[in-house]
């Protein structure tokens, strides 16, 4: 019998930890395992990179690892701090020995998206970032680049996350998205410069003030800085049926001198009126680029682009607790809500 194509549910990523091609270092914490993902936890080891690198076709990481890549090496046991502008590899808590049907592919946690936290996982062989050939057999590691706040991390944190896909992408459809920049309550928030230390562990417990200012758009319009980061929302409400899973893509490269996302997996029953998340918006990672540009309301700034699940999820996304389902405008889990 053949098996059905698509992205694996919650229940094929448990059978598949049981099977051991989930292989935990330590065993699985509560909530790791999401409708269509697994939350991927940081180990012990990091490394001070003095660049970004792909191992390449025959090549491990670890090959990788000389003096010519690395700088120091760090412990993350007890907390140890990844500072803004500088590039890390950590070692992840699982690894895989998939079937020769099934490839991953990971993207940063929207948590992490809105710290403005550039990751990129990589495995041994690879020729692409946050692409996980069918068949993989070895450690998963994730390249770390704070951009604006420095962070204090500990081994279980959990930044990036798979989804596992047996047979190709099958793309159902895609649905573009516009941003929100109507006049009154803040449009967006845009990160400050040398804020205090983010620490990944406390959830709620940063006082936003310190870390963002307000944006607002008076006339539904807004001015990107170069190099600034800010936290948008899309002017539509975003759904995704239980069969489906979906991500987040750009729209085309030439729309615009900015980045419009980080982190976009969104999981089964995201914004589903049944599972609690009616009116839910799609939060924007926004970047801008080499020169000023002006955003309008309405712009088109992403698509999101749905996939079809390989079977039927046990929990769908937001039933069993969660950060930003019927989310609008929100900053990412570690701040308190804006006054």
């Amino acid at each position: 019998m053949t098996e059905p194509t698509g992205i694996l549910p919650d229940s094929a990523l448990k059978a598949g930890v049981e099977a051991g091609w989930i292989a935990p270092r330590t065993p699985l914490a509560d909530g790791q395992i999401q409708p269509a993902s697994l939350d991927l936890r940081l180990a012990r080891r990091v490394w001070r990179l003095r660049a970004s690198f792909l191992p390449g076709t025959g090549r491990s990481v670890a090959d990788r690892l000389d003096e010519d890549v690395v700088m120091h090496e760090l412990d993350l046991e007890g907390g140890t701090v990844l500072e803004t502008g500088c590039v890390y590899l950590a070692e992840l808590d699982e690894a895989l020995a998939l079937p020769h049907d099934l490839a991953a592919a990971a993207n940063p946690k929207s948590s992490t998206g809105r710290l403005d936290v550039f990751t990129r996982v990589i495995c041994d062989g690879c020729t692409a970032f946050d692409q996980i050939p069918a068949g993989y057999s070895g450690k998963l590691y994730v390249e770390i680049a704070p951009r604006t706040y420095s962070v204090l991390a500990r081994p279980g944190d959990r930044l990036v996350q798979i989804r596992l896909r047996r047979g190709t992408h099958q793309p159902l459809q895609s649905v573009t998205l516009s941003v929100d920049l109507q006049p009154g309550a803040p449009a967006g928030w845009r990160a400050k410069r040398h804020a205090p230390l983010v620490d990944l562990t406390r959830v709620g417990g940063h006082a936003p003030e310190q870390f963002w200012e307000p944006v607002y758009a008076p006339q539904g319009r807004i001015v990107l800085d170069p190099d600034e980061f800010y936290i948008l929302a899309s002017r539509e409400a975003v759904s995704v049926p239980l069969s489906q899973a979906a991500e987040m893509a750009p729209i085309a490269p030439e729309i615009g001198e900015f980045r419009a996302h980080y982190a976009g997996f969104f999981d089964p029953g995201f914004g589903v009126d049944s599972a609690g998340g009616k009116g839910s918006r799609a939060v924007l990672e926004v970047r801008g680029r080499d020169v000023p540009f002006i955003l309008d309301h309405g712009q088109a700034v992403a698509k999101l682009v749905y996939e079809p699940m390989a079977g039927a999820v046990d929990t769908p996304y937001g039933t069993a607790g969660s950060n930003y389902q019927a989310q609008g405008l929100k900053l990412s889990k570690h701040f308190a809500a804006p006054g």
